[in-house]
């Protein structure tokens, strides 16, 4: 089967148009400088050893060189593994030696800390490059072209490394295969057209940037956005004409607490997506009233490069379902179905609440170098346990309620975080919330809440207010009221680390 970037060498014979813009840096790429510049790459690979199948660690911001470093890879049939350019020495290393990298790209700031892993060719992506390190140049003075390796569907080409948050970072065995079926997806989800400008937010080093591969293989334009800020998030919005923004709940929360007049400067906008975590009600349905923007609420992993194997809602699903709890159908080849957490094989009927078990051909070959962890969740019918607890409606559509691991359980009751907060999120003086369980040794565990209010509140009013709204037993027994919640890139709620902050200094509410 053709590889992965085959659609480079067509985009570049179809369009001279600009289709990765960078405003921070003023540069602009077309296909066909995508194309030479992933030859290039792809050739300095191959001259230093490189050969299918072997790792290379990618260690750079957002930039159009990460994107480079992904296709040259995958040019020649080797396997990117995107790390955080704010990794520490120790996470980096972590991240080459697991994958058993051969080679490093990073920049000029982080080329002195991957040198100083031993056993790996360090490539360095413009600037000054230290003795013994790669100099590499995105676009060259004379134009290489590679053959694009023959590989397989089932070919390893990408190891993504989970967030970490609750032990080592696993890291799924992502192939060419799969990628494909999920920028297929992607561009069904979105609708994809090639007079489409995409506004992307999400790191490069997350599987989230597939949304802006989608759009560069659908013929549209990539503006890359490298760290999200709200008015420069609008300004290039209005600027560029965007049609389809990149989004998360923080953002349209931030943009449903914008002043008036936004409307005006996201007029050209046709959807924007929402994905990575719980969308509350509270923030969607206003959001919906005000902007008449619809949002692609989309449901994915890291493990099924995200609706490469997942759901997505749109505007045509309004209506058979709840539009503002529902992630929607399947997209691409993908199936769903609710299993009982305690035994996957017991498949629960319409409207039970239990673990979403995804099945499609995004879904990872499993966790490097992990048999024990692979074997806990994929299972050998192909389905993946995602550890999301989750029901299916009469019309087959699909609602989140919560994550396997983030249930608590006191006295035997079982409490779901996102419902509590749900609960907060309703109150005025409430900008945002999180429920996490801590030790009780009488009752297991108990629901704690950290609350960022928007102004003066008292404890016990936040207390009375759920007791209002929600069974006894699901009332948080302590209340923490904080600045800001931990995320990780502003976006993925760390409730580890809220506990670990917290646990210790809360106030007991009787």
């Amino acid at each position: 089967m053709p590889n992965i970037t085959t659609f480079l060498d067509i985009g570049a014979a179809r369009s001279d148009d600009p289709a990765l813009i960078l405003p921070t840096t003023g540069e602009s790429y077309t296909m066909r400088d995508l194309l030479d510049a992933t030859c290039n790459l792809g050739s300095i690979l191959l001259s230093h050893g490189v050969s299918t199948g072997e790792r290379i660690t990618i260690c750079l911001e957002s930039s159009a060189g990460y994107l480079v470093s992904y296709f040259a890879a995958w040019r020649i049939g080797a396997v990117a593994v995107p790390a955080n350019r704010v990794s520490t020495r120790e996470e980096l290393a972590y991240a080459v030696s697991d994958s058993g990298s051969r080679v490093i790209i990073t920049d000029p700031e982080g080329s002195e800390m991957a040198s100083s892993i031993p056993g790996v060719t360090v490539i360095v992506a413009g600037g000054e490059a230290l003795e013994g390190t790669v100099p590499w140049r995105l676009l060259p003075d004379e134009r290489v072209w590679i053959e694009p390796a023959n590989c397989l569907g089932s070919d390893l080409c990408h190891i993504q490394y989970t967030s970490g948050t609750t032990g080592r970072p696993k890291g799924a065995m992502l192939t060419q295969g799969g990628w494909m079926a999920a920028l297929d997806a992607e561009a069904e989800v979105l609708t994809l057209r090639p007079d489409d400008i995409y506004l992307g937010i999400y790191p490069m080093g997350h599987v989230g940037i597939s949304w802006g591969i989608a759009a560069l293989k659908a013929g549209a334009s990539f503006v890359v956005m490298e760290r999200f800020d709200l008015e420069t998030y609008l300004r290039l919005a209005e600027e560029y004409r965007v049609t389809i923004l990149a989004g998360m709940p923080p953002v349209i929360h931030s943009l449903l607490t914008s002043p008036p007049g936004t409307e005006r400067r996201l007029a050209s906008v046709r959807e924007i997506i929402s994905g990575g975590g719980p969308l509350h009600p509270d923030i969607w349905k206003p959001f919906h009233e005000r902007f008449g923007i619809p949002i692609i609420n989309a449901y994915g992993l890291s493990e099924t490069i995200v609706v490469g194997t997942g759901t997505a809602i749109r505007a045509d699903d309004y209506p058979l379902a709840d539009r503002f709890l529902s992630v929607g159908h399947p997209a691409g080849y993908s199936e769903v179905r609710i299993v009982d957490t305690e035994d996957p094989s017991q498949v629960l009927p319409a409207g039970t609440e239990g673990e979403i078990a995804l099945r499609g051909p995004s879904v990872a070959l499993g966790y490097y170098g992990m048999p024990e962890e692979t074997a806990a969740v994929f299972l050998p019918s192909g389905w993946f346990l995602t550890g999301d607890i989750g029901y299916l409606d009469e019309n087959g559509m699909l609602s989140i309620t919560d994550r396997k691991k983030d249930m608590i359980i006191m006295s035997g009751w079982k409490i779901y975080p996102t419902e509590v907060e749900n609960v907060l999120l309703s109150h005025p003086d409430i900008a945002d919330a999180a429920i996490f369980g801590v030790p009780d040794p009488r009752r297991g565990e108990i629901p704690v809440a950290a609350v960022v209010p928007k102004r003066s509140i008292r404890i016990e009013e936040i207390i009375a207010y759920c007791r209002r709204y929600l069974a006894g037993y699901k009332v948080p027994r302590e209340v923490q009221i904080v600045d800001h919640l931990p995320r990780v890139n502003g976006w993925k709620l760390m409730r580890k680390s809220l506990r670990e902050t917290y646990s210790k200094n809360l106030r007991q509410i009787p």
